[in-house]
C-alpha cells in the first residue's frame, strides 16, 4: 500500500503547486501626496499686455505723459533701469529716433525703485530728448505685462494698438524695420 500512496502523493503535490494563488486582498495604494494648485499670479503681476494699452504718468521734468494723447504717432514705450547696461546703450540711439522722426515718439519707463531727484542727477551724465517716467516695480502700469526682463520695448502703432514688441536691446533700425513692416512710414 505504501508504493501506491507515493504516486497519489506526488500528483496531488503537482496538482496543488500549479493551481493559481488564492486571490488576495487588495491593499489600497498609498494615497499620493496633494498636489500643488497650479502657481497664481502674484499680486501685481500682469501677464499680457493690452491690445491698445493706456498709460498716463507723472514725467521726471514735471509733466504727464498719456499715451492716449499721442494718437496718431508712432510711440516707443521702453521698460529700462539705470542699472541695466544694455538699457544704457540703447538710450542715445532712442533719443536720436525720438528726436529726429516727427512721427515716432519714445517714452522711457525706469522699471526700478529709485527717488525723482536721484533719476534727475542719473539723466544729467546720460540726457536723453523723451520724457522718463519711474515706474514702481511693485505697481506696474495695468496695461503691459510685468517686465520679466529688461529691456522690453513696445512698438505702439498710431491707433493706439501694439504692433510690435521687443524683449532686450532693440536698434533705431529695428524700429524703423518694424514700423515699415506695419505699413507706417518713417519720417
Amino acid at each position: 500500500m505504501r508504493i501506491q500512496i507515493l504516486p497519489v502523493l506526488a500528483i496531488l503535490l503537482l496538482l496543488t503547486a500549479c493551481r493559481p494563488p488564492p486571490e488576495a486582498t487588495p491593499v489600497p495604494a498609498p494615497a499620493s501626496p496633494p498636489q500643488p494648485a497650479p502657481p497664481a499670479a502674484s499680486p501685481g503681476v500682469v501677464e499680457s499686455t493690452a491690445a491698445v494699452p493706456r498709460l498716463s504718468a507723472p514725467t521726471v521734468g514735471g509733466g504727464l505723459f498719456d499715451l492716449a494723447a499721442h494718437r496718431g504717432r508712432w510711440v516707443v514705450v521702453n521698460f529700462w533701469a539705470t542699472w541695466c547696461a544694455p538699457c544704457l546703450k540703447e538710450m542715445p540711439e532712442l533719443s536720436a529716433l525720438h528726436a529726429m522722426r516727427e512721427q515716432v515718439e519714445v517714452v522711457g519707463l525706469a522699471y526700478e525703485d529709485i527717488a525723482p531727484e536721484d533719476m534727475r542727477t542719473f539723466l544729467q551724465a546720460h540726457p536723453v530728448a523723451y520724457p522718463i517716467v519711474i515706474v514702481d516695480p511693485m505697481d506696474p502700469p495695468q496695461d503691459f505685462a510685468t517686465p520679466r526682463g529688461l529691456p522690453i520695448t513696445y512698438l505702439i502703432a498710431p491707433d493706439g494698438k501694439v504692433a510690435r514688441q521687443f524683449l532686450g536691446p532693440v536698434t533705431a533700425h529695428d524700429l524703423e524695420n518694424a514700423i515699415r513692416a506695419s505699413g507706417g512710414q518713417v519720417r
